[in-house]
């Protein structure tokens, strides 16, 4: 098979001095004849046809500084032609000013941080809605799963939570040992410990490490389901993704944080009064005679707090496996995002319950 030749063109082209002497046939395909070194003058005079590439190549050669001399009338129609319709550049816009820029930044950040609050208020009601409709249809509702995530994110959680919340009740003790001694009043360490544990630290490191452990590993397996298409299949198959994914994680982590909690609270105990008797010589006979006298408020405050932040980590969890895309790149950025926010939320969550009981007396 034949290539296609170009089509014969004749230019001449002269240089003498700055100025540029073209004749002939100035036109697409004689373009790649001509000099690249600039010329103050060029001289069209002797130039017997010309296409709009020719007149193109001589506009941006006039654009340049070059004065074009003996077009003849129907070339110069041509050339102002082209001229005409060449795009004119963008005025180069002034960059806005740096409190603008803030509160640009500011903006946007607001209005994304609404947006995912929306999000997750719209997952919540999903989860409720899944719920409702489980409890009219008992046979669908995933019985098995809701068991299995049981298992995942409570009993395998239980010795990580064990182990912390004896360490915490262990410096608990020491350092307010430490400070109590010195006015003499080492027996209120019991009264610290206790109040600590069972109101504060306990539910809420629990939930943290639970955040931590459990968000990430939501978003993980629903994420890595995505990615495989497989909720796709499930919708395929007329499964509802809310009543057999969301729904058994949420009440898995509702059912389980609490009682995780109050392990947190016992273990953090231990740890006080295993350290009240080494360093202080406090007991455990008198250990627990003064931690009779602790209100059992204290404790309600605390596990009262465990079902909320169950929903909150397994909501959010839940979303941001579902907003995975197709690339394991985005897997890692939302797990990580999880992980972020779910212990963020917890931890405002736990400042509006201080505010909260406060203002109730409790």
């Amino acid at each position: 098979m034949t290539q296609p030749t170009a089509p014969r063109s004749d230019l001449t082209v002269a240089v003498e001095g700055d100025c540029l002497t073209l004749g002939g046939d100035l036109v697409v395909w004689s373009l790649p004849r001509l000099p690249d070194t600039p010329a103050a003058r060029i001289d069209l005079s002797s130039l017997s046809r010309m296409d709009t590439a020719g007149a193109w190549e001589l506009a941006q050669r006039r654009d340049r500084g070059a004065t074009l001399s003996g077009l003849s009338d129907h070339h110069q129609g041509l050339l102002d032609t082209v001229t005409a319709a060449l795009p004119e550049a963008d005025d180069a816009q002034p960059a806005p000013a740096r409190w603008r820029r803030i509160l640009e930044a500011t903006g946007v950040r607001v209005m994304g941080a609404l947006r995912y609050l929306v999000e997750l208020a719209e997952y919540l009601g999903r989860t409720l809605a899944a719920m409702a409709r489980g409890l009219r249809h008992p046979s669908r509702f995933p019985m098995t799963a809701l068991v299995h995530h049981a298992q995942e994110t409570g009993l395998r959680a239980v010795p990580i939570v064990a182990v912390m919340s004896f360490l915490i009740g262990v410096v608990l003790a020491f350092q307010g040992s430490d400070q109590l001694r010195q006015f003499g009043a080492e027996v209120f360490v019991v009264d610290l410990i206790a109040i600590s544990i069972l109101r504060e630290l306990g539910i809420l490191l629990t939930a943290i490490v639970v955040a931590g452990r459990t968000a990430s590993a939501l978003t993980a397996s629903i994420g890595s389901m995505k990615m495989r298409q497989e909720i796709d299949a499930m919708r395929t198959l007329g499964l509802d993704p809310d009543l057999v994914l969301i729904l058994p994680r949420v009440l898995a982590l509702a059912v389980m944080l609490p009682i995780l909690g109050l392990v947190s609270a016992l273990m953090g105990l231990l740890g006080g009064a295993v350290m009240s008797w080494v360093e202080l010589g406090i007991s455990p006979s008198v250990f627990l005679a003064r931690l009779a006298d602790v209100s059992v408020t204290h404790a309600i405050v605390g596990l009262s707090k465990a079902p909320v932040f169950a929903v909150i980590i397994g909501v959010i969890g839940c979303h941001a496996g579902m907003q995975v895309g197709k690339d394991a790149e985005s897997l890692g950025r939302m797990t990580s995002s999880a992980v972020v926010s779910a212990i963020f939320a917890v931890i405002i969550a736990d400042a509006a319950f201080s505010i909260f009981f406060a203002q109730v007396g409790l």
